[in-house]
């Protein structure tokens, strides 16, 4: 088979993987970024492509849990305003990132939000608050000021970080969190997207490939997350954060995974 499909097909079929991932959890873009640098994307190349397909991924989840009555447009709109100044601000120093820094971050967050999950017994609340308005506080807006740029600056663990805050914070139960999620992650992105592009660290075939997988996946995560439940939802987002750690530490490795994927359809990739 010619390279090129072999890639396509890779790029789509993962992306609606990590389309469903990160609707209902979080932790795709350990994927994507993943891939990516295995075809060969610098690392800063990688971390601006990705955010192609977390705009479009986000984008159809929030269209679609709008339409289902599930998004409370005000309240999603206030705490995208200081994630946007926090993306941009986290954007301009994110072209200097190493592997290492990566790591680091990944790990605590990672650590935190999974001892989170396990033990706090209030995350897996049976009351849906979604489609109505949020009780903010002036605190909301300090953390996802800090959220923003986080995700600015490496995104990696950032759908985890703001179900956290979400959950503990906000009190929400875990579907209402992922729909806030994904619409601050959709408003704030864009224009750390522009940065990257203005710099030329983004691949626009890769991004665009895998961003229409991502589509495809958030779609069908938007249906799950509502015809399933919270407790499908929660155990869900449990055992992707185990996975994630469980590279992390070395025990599995998706960049293995994925390599050997590619040789065994007869692509020899760029970086092993």
């Amino acid at each position: 088979m010619n390279d090129s499909i072999i890639i396509i097909l890779m790029l789509v079929v993962s992306g609606i993987i990590v389309g469903i991932i990160n609707t209902l959890a979080g932790g795709g873009a350990i994927i994507s970024m993943t891939l990516f640098m295995v075809l060969g994307l610098p690392i800063s190349v990688a971390n601006g492509t990705n955010r192609i397909a977390v705009v479009l991924q986000n984008f159809t989840a929030s269209l679609a849990f709008l339409r289902k009555r599930m998004l409370d447009i005000k309240s999603g709109i206030k705490l995208s305003i200081p994630a946007v100044i926090g993306n941009i601000a986290g954007s301009m120093v994110a072209t200097h990132i190493s592997d290492l820094v990566f790591k680091i971050c990944m790990g605590v967050v990672l650590t935190v939000v999974l001892l989170y999950m396990i033990f706090d017994r209030n995350n897996n609340r049976p009351n849906i608050h979604g489609g109505h308005p949020l009780e903010i506080r002036w605190w909301h807006y300090i953390w996802f000021m800090l959220l923003g740029f986080y995700g600015g600056y490496i995104y990696i663990g950032l759908g985890y970080v703001i179900l956290a805050v979400a959950i503990w914070s906000m009190k929400l139960d875990i579907i209402t969190a992922n729909v806030i999620k994904g619409f601050i992650i959709f408003v704030a992105t864009p224009f750390s997207l522009i940065i990257f592009m203005l710099d030329g660290h983004v691949d626009y075939a890769y991004g665009l490939w895998h961003g229409l997988g991502n589509i495809i996946g958030a779609a069908l995560a938007s249906h799950f997350a509502m015809a399933w439940g919270v407790k499908f939802v929660k155990w869900f987002t449990l055992v992707i954060l185990i996975i994630c750690f469980a590279d992390l530490i070395g025990v599995i490795s998706l960049h293995e995974l994925m390599h050997s994927i590619l040789a065994l359809s007869g692509h020899n990739c760029i970086v092993c």
